[in-house]
């Protein structure tokens, strides 16, 4: 069975990711296609970028970063949740991303992301990182807007409309999480 993980991107006190990677989560358990799992960065209590030699070479020494490795590894592919912060994504979601290299090639992922406009300016840079990272990145995504899909900007309530995007973007990691298995099986 493909292996789907949905990264919580923010770890920010009261942040509106939980509601969404949860709402994520169980729209995908309505599925019989892949299994899913939750990853919250919070579970990992990630440092800076504490690894001296490069992760493309796949040394990592810290504890901390072998278990972040070997949970990134058991997933054929992700759904990332991410907000945006100052037109980009945040902080705690591309240091996780930046501890490894390989663990993420050659796997597809997709974005739901939150924020004024959308989360669209986090994805797209999130996008760029994940070809350097030989993930593919999914064209459909979902993005929601705190002005529309949340009350007073805090309380989570999706337009229905949100659900079916959200459908999409999931077909789409599965295809191609299952497409880019024979790469990953070298």
């Amino acid at each position: 069975m493909t292996k789907i993980g949905i990264i919580l991107g923010s770890t920010r006190p009261g942040r509106n990711g939980e509601a969404v990677a949860r709402w994520v989560l169980d729209v995908a358990r309505e599925r019989d296609d892949a299994e899913f799992t939750l990853i919250d960065l919070l579970d990992y209590r990630l440092p800076h970028l504490d690894e001296a030699v490069p992760p493309s070479l796949g040394q990592y020494s810290q504890p901390h970063t072998q278990e972040w490795a070997r949970t990134i590894d058991s997933f054929d592919g992700f759904v990332m949740v991410t907000p945006e912060y100052n037109h980009s994504t945040s902080g705690a979601l591309k240091n996780a991303i930046d501890f490894l290299y390989a663990e993420w090639n050659n796997k597809a992922v997709g974005f739901v992301s939150y924020g004024s406009a959308g989360g669209t300016r986090a994805v797209e840079h999130l996008r760029l990182i994940a070809g350097e990272l030989q993930m593919a990145d999914v064209r459909a995504q979902v993005a929601l807007s705190l002005f529309h899909d949340f009350v007073n900007f805090s309380e989570f309530k999706p337009g229905a409309f949100q659900t079916d995007a959200l459908n999409v973007t999931l077909d789409q990691v599965i295809a191609w999480s299952k497409a880019l298995a024979p790469l990953r099986a070298r």
